[in-house]
């Protein structure tokens, strides 16, 4: 644990943008495959974000297909090279779990003009 406050207390770490519920994101993953490893790009609306500080993550839900797929990432991982936010929601809730329930224009967010 004291590894975890020195991390989260030390200037190394990355800058990261300003992530709220709502807003489109296009995350940038590094996959690794074999020995070789390459970027991946999963973008979707941010349903969710947990805890805080050092251990905060942020669940992303995009629908491919028909299907819903969900992710969580963590905030400060170094698997995740950038997060560019597409467009900002405008929401009243913490969590929009009620997304998963919705089909078609119904799951849509509105776009915050800030």
């Amino acid at each position: 644990m004291d590894a975890l406050k020195l991390i989260s207390n030390s200037s190394l770490k990355k800058e990261v943008p300003v992530l709220n519920v709502g807003d489109t994101v296009r995350v940038h993953v590094r996959i690794k495959e074999g020995d070789k490893s390459r970027i991946q790009v999963f973008e979707g609306t941010i349903i969710a974000k947990k805890h805080g500080g050092i251990n905060e993550t942020f669940t992303v839900r995009r629908v491919a297909h028909g299907c819903g797929i969900e992710r969580v990432f963590p905030v400060h991982s170094p698997v995740v090279e950038k997060v560019d936010v597409v467009r900002s929601g405008k929401v009243r809730r913490a969590k929009l779990y009620y997304l998963r329930s919705r089909v078609g224009k119904a799951a849509k967010v509105k776009e915050a003009i800030r």
